[in-house]
């Protein structure tokens, strides 16, 4: 094989890489190019949301590790106490229903049995 072949080989291979690092590089800067306008878009709607979460006026999250002890064991009682009064009106509710079931007349209910 001639020298000059080497130097044809080797000049296609250099060629070759040149073209594929520049499609990938293409490629790449394209991606890029749409991940910025993505990121563009999503801080619009960051802010977007920003300013819907000040017209709220919620306020932040507070931890409660600042609070007043005294003030986080009344909140707590008191919402033990309010879990308390629901759980106590469901089971009057409860009973109540089971009684009405229990003094209920059968033959109000007899169109129910019969065939037709």
């Amino acid at each position: 094989m001639p020298w000059w072949s080497w130097v044809v080989i080797w000049v296609v291979l250099v060629l070759a890489l040149l073209g594929m690092l520049a499609l990938f590089g293409f490629r790449l800067f394209r991606k890029l190019m749409a991940a910025l306008d993505e990121l563009g878009k999503l801080a619009d709607k960051t802010e977007l949301l920003q300013r819907r979460a000040e017209e709220l006026g919620e306020q932040r999250f507070r931890p409660a590790v600042f609070a007043d002890a005294g003030a986080l064991r009344a909140a707590r009682d008191q919402d033990l106490a309010d879990r308390e009064r629901r759980r106590q009106a469901r089971r009057d509710s409860l009973v109540k229903r089971g009684k009405l079931l229990v003094k209920a007349d059968p033959q109000q209910f007899s169109h129910l049995t019969r065939r037709t």
